[in-house]
């Protein structure tokens, strides 16, 4: 019987290593940021690209228009974990660079509903696909580049920062938002200048393209190239094993769909859920987001090298279920900190009804007559200081769960599979489990919310997921920290 051989890790000076991480990172969060300007811009996509008669209707099309991207995750996983296995890691971090950034620029000149009709949606239906697929190849190229350049003992260390690209991602994508908000006014920003975020991507991947060409191929697959040991059908080889098909089932239901359920949740949700259902302005909304995002992102490699110190299992594990616990009571204080308090007067304006609270809360609300003749009634509170700080709180420890979970994952993940098959066995189970549990979470969880007409209604999908992954996990992941890569 062939004896599958094992390394400690790769001898790589520290400064090559540390321009691996760079260089893996910054086209990585360019992707995500590509990814996340569709969801932080929803609100106002849903009435460009489809019909106005229904708001909640045409708000729930570009939710599911957001989650398709999320569904072609794992058809993009099996085509470029396949090339990543054959051909390298490299030349696959190009091709779906390229793929991510021309589909989010080409977003920035589709025209409107009210202009070509269905083929609005149709188009960015499309491009929005082209997007998913690009993604479904980036993460495991990224985590497997990153951890067969690290030295064992400090693998979750590492891998770590690529766990970070997704929030800066969207941090990004809402500073950007922001700005051009900020630079144009509400109305130009909301009239054409959404626009502006996507087009920028146009420069920001020719600037990642030009990072990331220079990239050399990992020591683990250059050397398994030299020995003319890659595998010629990664996918078949993937599935053919029992015990590999077993490993990814285990890291599917075991850690990565807990993981995706509670970290689209912390991230996507929570804004739904603030600007929708809660009515915060945009504005704010925003910056609540982004500053909540921006405190919690460093626990991502205080988790990763957490892990390496006391194993992965527990701190994803302990991640998981502290969201499964804690979600709920989160979202009941988050409506607490906007919709109680003290009336102290109620006065009708040309703006509508403003309604002042004690705490200087002010709930605006004001009637808006449709081309139709039907009357659409929008609500819109302005929080004080002190109300914004403890939204963002109750986001950020959200977010926290989420970096718990997250942390480790990459270095957890590599770990399991050996290297002629890694890019595929860790790509297909992570983005199944992200792109159809997780990334569909937003749409799900404000869909409940619709049909049964309660605004909690839509976490019972988070916190069954993140229940589910918990008992799985425990029962059935075995730790890997300290595991030699099998090659």
């Amino acid at each position: 019987m062939q004896q599958t051989s094992v390394s400690a890790g790769p001898v790589v000076q520290k400064r090559k290593l540390w321009e691996v991480i760079f260089a893996s990172s910054a086209g990585t969060v360019i992707e995500w940021y590509d990814f996340y300007i569709f969801g932080s811009l929803a609100a106002i996509i849903s009435t460009k690209f489809f019909p106005s008669e229904n708001p909640a209707a045409a708000f729930l099309s570009t939710l599911a228009t957001h989650g398709a991207g999320f569904v072609a995750r794992p058809f993009g996983a099996i085509v470029f974990g396949r090339l990543g296995d054959m051909i390298g890691r490299k030349y696959t971090f190009l091709v779906t660079l390229v793929l991510m950034g021309g589909s989010t620029f080409a977003i920035a000149f589709i025209p409107q509903y009210a202009s070509i009709g269905m083929l609005a949606p149709i188009l960015l239906l499309v491009l929005r696909i082209l997007q998913g697929l690009a993604l479904g190849g980036e993460y495991g190229g990224a985590a497997t580049y990153v951890a067969e350049h690290s030295p064992q003992h400090e693998r979750g260390k590492y891998t770590s920062f690529i766990q970070t690209t997704a929030s800066i991602g969207f941090f990004v994508s809402i500073l950007v938002i922001l700005g051009c908000q900020f630079a144009l006014g509400k109305d130009a920003f909301t009239d054409w200048g959404w626009r502006l975020p996507f087009a920028l991507s146009g420069f920001l991947v020719v600037l990642s393209y030009f990072i990331r060409r220079n990239m050399d191929e990992s020591p683990a697959f250059a050397k398994l190239k030299k020995e003319g040991a890659i595998s010629k059908s990664p996918l078949r080889d993937s599935f053919k094993s029992r015990e590999n098909v077993k490993l990814m089932l285990i890291a599917m239901f075991g850690a990565i769909i807990g993981q995706g359920a509670i970290w689209h949740t912390s991230q996507f949700y929570s804004q739904i859920f603030i600007t929708k259902m809660l009515n915060v302005e945009y504005g704010s909304a925003q910056t609540i987001m982004a500053v909540a995002v921006t405190c919690a992102t460093p626990f991502f490699v205080f988790f990763g090298i957490l892990s390496d110190r006391i194993g992965r299992k527990k701190v994803m594990m302990a991640g998981v279920l502290l969201a499964s616990l804690f979600l709920y009571p989160i979202y009941k204080g988050m409506d607490k900190v906007v919709n109680e308090g003290t009336i102290v007067s109620t006065r009708l304006t040309e703006k509508g009804e403003i309604t002042q609270f004690a705490d200087g809360k002010v709930i605006t609300k004001s009637v808006k007559k449709l081309a139709d003749d039907q009357l659409e009634v929008k609500t819109e509170v302005t929080l004080p200081t002190t109300a914004k700080l403890l939204l963002g709180l109750l986001v950020f420890i959200q977010v926290l769960f989420a970096t718990m979970a997250y942390g480790p994952i990459a270095a957890f993940l590599v770990e399991l599979f050996p290297t002629k098959i890694r890019y595929t066995s860790l790509s297909i189970p992570y983005n199944v489990a992200n792109g159809i549990f997780g990334g569909c979470s937003p749409f799900i969880a404000t869909w409940l919310g619709a049909m049964t007409g309660s605004k909690f209604a839509g976490l019972y999908y988070p916190i069954f997921l993140t229940a589910l992954t918990f008992i799985v996990g425990m029962l059935c992941v075995k730790e890997t920290a300290g595991k030699p890569l099998e090659d």
